[in-house]
């Protein structure tokens, strides 16, 4: 019995002895950063629209009338059916306790794809004359950003790993295998810059022509990378 606890007891202590030697292998850790600047080439607008009144069935109507408008209008814009698409719809009713009446609130929104950044403000303008009285986003977009986005992960592990050599070579060493990589990036959602002020088209679709400066979207990538030195 005191044979196997003894052996027990040796077989423990050569465990540790090994992951102790195992976790006083030389490191070196960095991080690695990659930032391209990508061309928006498409917008998503969200538009929306909402009608009032004392039958639920006017305020039905009303909406009604707007989308067909919106439609008729988009189609005639050489917008594809594939390209639009009703997000939301909602009917509320509410009660004005002073005039002891009620109303009907009629909402829809719209999300529409635009490829044509030229088209932007004769859309904007179009919608606006079919009824659309709200504007809930405007998001810039690429067709190409899984391709930028590979492009800037692999340009922020050259850099990490040209960190590490930076840092090793002048002491006569050489910088190994990686051993541990952690993605510290952040999705990033470019916002819309417009002529005259932020955000001024979505409060005011009447604006002046050529409103909006499509400006570029930034990828930013970071990555931490723990490299073994030999």
């Amino acid at each position: 019995m005191k044979k196997a606890v003894v052996f027990i007891t040796l077989m423990a202590a050569m465990v540790i002895q090994a992951q102790e030697q195992k976790a006083q292998v030389p490191q070196i850790s960095v991080t690695g950063e990659s930032k391209i600047k990508v061309i928006p080439d498409y917008v998503v607008v969200t538009a929306g629209f909402q009608n009032t009144g004392k039958e639920s069935k006017e305020v039905k109507i009303l909406n009604d009338e707007v989308v067909d408008r919106v439609i008729k209008f988009l189609k005639k814009s050489g917008i594809p059916s594939t390209d639009y698409k009703t997000n939301n719809v909602s009917l509320n009713k509410s009660y004005d306790f002073e005039k002891k009446k009620s109303n009907y609130q009629a909402n829809q929104t719209l999300t529409i794809t635009i490829k044509d950044l030229s088209k932007y403000d004769e859309i904007m303008n179009g919608l606006n004359d079919a009824g659309v009285n709200t504007i809930q986003g405007v998001e810039f977009k690429s067709s190409k950003l899984e391709v930028y986005e590979k492009e800037a992960r692999k340009s922020a592990m050259l850099n990490a790993q040209q960190k590490a050599n930076d840092y090793v070579s002048v002491l006569g060493q050489k910088v190994g295998k990686a051993l541990l990589i952690t993605d510290n990036s952040q999705s990033y959602v470019p916002q819309p810059m417009y002529k005259g002020g932020l955000m001024a088209m979505a409060a005011d679709m009447n604006a002046p022509r050529e409103t909006l400066a499509v400006g570029e979207m930034e990828i930013n990538t970071n990555v931490s990378v723990t490299f073994a030195l030999e």
